[in-house]
């Protein structure tokens, strides 16, 4: 039923030991599967959710006789009062362009999505001027996994373990000026032999080292786009035995299930966050608003 021919429900319910399903009763858990995955998908955000992730990943399905990549967008967010993640949206498209995105933004805020401090993904096209325009006074945190991949296509392969392991000792510093200091002295070390890597790190310095303005003991959650990647894994496990979607609207019954299985299961599992993990981000906004200094710490 999640975009699967209605020959292999009746197979899948003549093994569970049942007798076979009519075409009718598909449509009808259909309509009925529809109708949850919209109340999931359109229900209020309520509350601040700190930290946002958002990523988009692609399937393959038939729109006018052809086959195209249709582009899914992510949203996971930790809800600031109680620290559990929760899955705060997602849409479907045919590319993830600057328009799409702010659309997919705005669409959460309408919902009540609020006190957004960081967004963690990877450099997707528009997306950062997206969370500039619809998240106003949010940063955003270039994912290093694939800033690191990016990275590492830049220099032969015989060096790329030596370089990751050079790059990755900016993420053992203690604090934002160690960090950016280390970032530094390692762009300029790499300039002589791979100079297009050492452009590479000089312009993207402030977006992968955003996580370093907030508690450190979040920085491990909040530097890389990992909640959502795990989730696609799942998705993509999920939509394999459907290969090519025959609608779009099958891919959002899918997608839309998948995500609300993991939602409820974020919602009994343990907390991402502390609550007082969480006060942290309060306190250290109130000690830099009245020491500015604090900012670059």
């Amino acid at each position: 039923m999640h975009g699967v021919s209605t020959r292999k429900v009746d197979e899948l319910v003549k093994a569970l030991g049942m007798t076979g399903i009519s075409k009718s009763r598909v449509s009808e858990l259909c309509e009925e599967l529809d109708e949850e995955v919209e109340r999931f998908r359109n229900r209020p955000l309520e509350g601040a959710y700190p930290y946002v992730w958002v990523d988009a990943t692609y399937l393959k399905c038939r729109q006018d006789g052809r086959v195209v990549s249709t582009a899914v967008v992510i949203a996971v967010g930790v809800k600031a009062q109680t620290g559990e993640r929760e899955v705060l949206g997602f849409d479907v498209g045919p590319s993830e362009d600057g328009a799409f995105w702010s659309a997919f933004l705005r669409s959460l805020v309408a919902r009540g999505l609020c006190g957004v401090r960081l967004v963690t993904s990877d450099a997707h096209r528009g997306l950062k001027g997206a969370i500039e325009a619809v998240l106003v006074g949010a940063s955003w945190q270039r994912c290093r996994v694939h800033f690191m991949r990016n990275a590492l296509t830049l220099v032969p392969k015989a060096a790329q373990q030596m370089v990751g392991a050079t790059i990755r000792t900016v993420f053992a510093q203690p604090d934002a000026a160690s960090a950016h200091q280390q970032w530094r002295r390692v762009s300029e070390g790499f300039r002589s032999r791979f100079p297009r890597l050492s452009e590479l790190m000089e312009e993207a310095e402030e977006d992968v080292l955003s996580y370093a303005a907030f508690p450190s003991e979040h920085w491990q959650k909040i530097w890389s786009n990992n909640p959502l990647e795990r989730v696609n894994k799942e998705i993509k496990r999920r939509t394999i035995v459907v290969g090519i979607f025959p609608t779009e609207g099958s891919v959002v019954r899918l997608v839309g299930s998948v995500l609300s299985e993991q939602h409820d299961e974020w919602q009994v599992s343990k907390r991402y966050f502390s609550a007082g993990s969480l006060a942290k981000l309060d306190r250290r906004e109130e000690q830099m608003a009245e020491q500015p200094q604090l900012a670059a710490s």
